[in-house]
């Protein structure tokens, strides 16, 4: 279905991506606006102008009706079924005729409409001839157009599509080894704890802004609209971000147990904010406003610094797992006259 604006984040919106999907011309219509979101998997189409704009499908036909009221989809079109998914495999039912008059389904109670548009994308796994035959340069792929329509008046958005070269991602992979060997090794100092715990209770507020800037991107704005897009489409970083800021707060005040609530916490945000997010080590277009290097920097430290974390306490707790037959032994002997 196409998202309400409160649940903005689509449910397939790609991690990184190695093409750039840039709108590059709006009809010049006060109140209306279109930008690409999700890095580029989805266009946002913002109508204010208090007037009825369509968005014509891939034979011409109505697609969208973005109201005043809300979008409506029309049931005829073949594109609302292969617009479901950004890979467009959805078969359209028999039902889908371009050639019959609209069927009007609402979907949205806003008038901003959220699609996949496979004319601004590249669809098949294959690179073009140009990429394939030289990968380490940016190519321009094509300039793409999507048909809107104000009652018999048609208009363009325009844009383009480029092949951005990739990354090393080995390089990306070292740095994370080396920090978090570096991070691991306080593990073997006794006075570490306060130390990793500081470093938990930094590293949560980095993952969840990392999750904030994805749903930010996904075109999701105000407070409240966001908390419900973070709950929705980003629970997992956003809850282990939690996690680790809460284990660190509890070291902190050197709770039994400590060592195992930061091995835990730290283990997951690494897995669920970090490693969920390494495809932009090794693609050219991050799902985040920021800058490629940026993003790859934050999800460098949230997998570095959360499995440093994760490996100082294991060590920590196997040590004092170590000690603590000697420790009874000797508390034993004391005891004894």
């Amino acid at each position: 279905m196409a998202a309400a604006p409160a649940s903005a984040h689509g449910g397939d919106a790609p991690d990184a991506t190695n093409y750039r999907t840039v709108v590059t011309s709006v009809p010049p219509v006060p109140g209306l606006t279109v930008r690409e979101i999700e890095a580029g998997a989805r266009l946002e189409l913002d109508n204010r102008t208090g007037r009825t704009i369509e968005v014509l499908g891939y034979g011409g036909e109505p697609y969208l009706e973005v109201r005043p009221d809300g979008v409506y989809e029309n049931t005829r079109s073949p594109a609302t079924y292969l617009n479901a998914t950004l890979a467009g495999d959805t078969e359209p039912p028999a039902t889908a005729d371009p050639t019959q008059p609209p069927e009007w389904r609402r979907t949205s109670d806003e008038p901003v409409a959220r699609w996949h548009d496979h004319r601004t994308h590249w669809m098949t796994a294959e690179p073009p001839p140009p990429v394939k035959a030289d990968p380490a340069r940016e190519h321009r792929i094509r300039d793409w157009v999507v048909p809107l329509r104000e009652g018999v008046s048609t208009m363009e958005v325009r844009g383009t599509l480029d092949w951005v070269p990739p990354p090393s991602p080995g390089l990306w992979w070292a740095f994370v080894v080396l920090v978090g060997a570096a991070v691991a090794a306080l593990g073997l100092w006794s006075r570490a704890l306060p130390v990793l715990a500081g470093l938990a209770v930094a590293l949560g507020p980095v993952a969840i802004a990392y999750a904030v800037a994805r749903e930010l991107d996904a075109g999701t704005t105000g407070v409240g609209p966001v908390i419900v897009g973070l709950l929705v489409g980003q629970v997992w970083p956003v809850a282990t971000g939690l996690a680790v800021i809460a284990a660190g707060v509890y070291a902190l005040a050197r709770r039994p147990a400590a060592d195992f609530a930061l091995a835990m916490a730290a283990t997951c945000v690494a897995v669920f904010s970090g490693a969920a997010n390494a495809a932009v080590f090794a693609r050219g277009v991050v799902p985040v406003s920021w800058s490629p290097a940026t993003a790859r920097l934050v999800i460098l430290v949230v997998i570095a610094v959360g499995g440093g974390v994760a490996v100082a306490a294991a060590l920590r707790m196997r040590d004092a797992a170590r000690r603590a037959p000697q420790e009874r032994e000797e508390e034993v002997e004391t005891a004894i006259p």
